[in-house]
């Protein structure tokens, strides 16, 4: 392909390219970037129709896959994202889970090989920037980490973008996102001291607030996962708040850029 501005995004299931990244995939297209999403499993250790978690019975992976499959196309129809690319691989469960010891599952994928795999995407559309998670993988999931570790080896490995980030979760904004979700009887969880990243080391903050409905819709179209349900029944105020900016850490970057970015294609263009 042409040297066309590109973004690729390199993501471990289906419905995690909507929190992080969903309001720059929607802005760029709009603004005429080639936008691409790589999807590195296909969730299988998600929640099955009807709400079946993978520990119980009735949780059939393969309906689960065909699934979180389908909403993915929907939610990224929703966001414009122009080109969509499965890995395929399967999906490693939470860290702890007995879904973490098949030997298929993408935690246990050498990363020179599921590297391979992206490096020939790389290579075929050509990103200046590539998006991924930090080396915790922002959480701790094994996918996570594991298409950390496959984002930064492919980037390597073929020296083609100019600019690689991490997704991030502001530390302090988001323990008040938490504390009010507690309030609201919409959550039981209160983050540990080092959950996501202190702001002074974030370098760029993408204001993406007209593409919040968006992001919403996306969100919706991964409605199989329990898990977005407590963003979904955020007042429309609050929703647009949470979901109004987008956060990164630039983790390297070979063009000349400002210390605090609001453009990932800053230095680009």
């Amino acid at each position: 392909m042409t040297d066309q501005l590109t973004i690729m995004a390199v993501h471990a299931h289906p419905d995690d390219e909507v929190l992080s990244t969903g309001g720059v995939f929607a802005q760029y297209a709009a603004e005429g970037i080639r936008t691409v999403l790589v999807t590195c499993t296909n969730g299988e250790q998600g929640d099955a129709p009807g709400g079946i978690k993978p520990d119980l019975p009735g949780h059939d992976p393969n309906a689960v896959r065909a699934q979180r499959l389908s909403e993915l196309q929907e939610s990224a129809a929703l966001l414009d994202i122009q080109h969509v690319e499965l890995l395929g691989y399967r999906d490693s469960g939470m860290d702890g889970w007995d879904a973490n010891h098949d030997p298929e599952a993408f935690w246990n994928i050498p990363v020179e090989q599921a590297a391979a795999r992206l490096a020939d995407l790389m290579r075929h559309y050509r990103p200046q920037v590539v998006v991924t998670y930090d080396e915790n993988g922002n959480y701790g999931h094994p996918d996570h980490i594991q298409a950390n570790r496959v984002a930064v080896a492919a980037a390597a490995a073929t020296d083609i973008p100019d600019k690689l980030y991490y997704t991030a979760l502001p530390r302090e904004s988001s323990r008040e996102m938490f504390a009010d979700l507690r309030v609201r009887g919409l959550i039981d969880f209160e983050p540990p001291d080092n959950f996501g990243t202190p702001m002074d080391q974030i370098t760029t903050v993408v204001d993406v607030a007209p593409y919040t409905r968006r992001k919403i819709k996306a969100l919706e179209a991964h409605a199989s996962q329990t898990d977005s349900v407590p963003f979904l029944q955020l007042p429309a105020e609050l929703q647009h708040t949470i979901f109004a900016t987008e956060s990164f850490v630039r983790h390297f970057n070979r063009v000349a850029v400002p210390t605090r970015e609001t453009d990932l294609f800053a230095g680009l263009r």
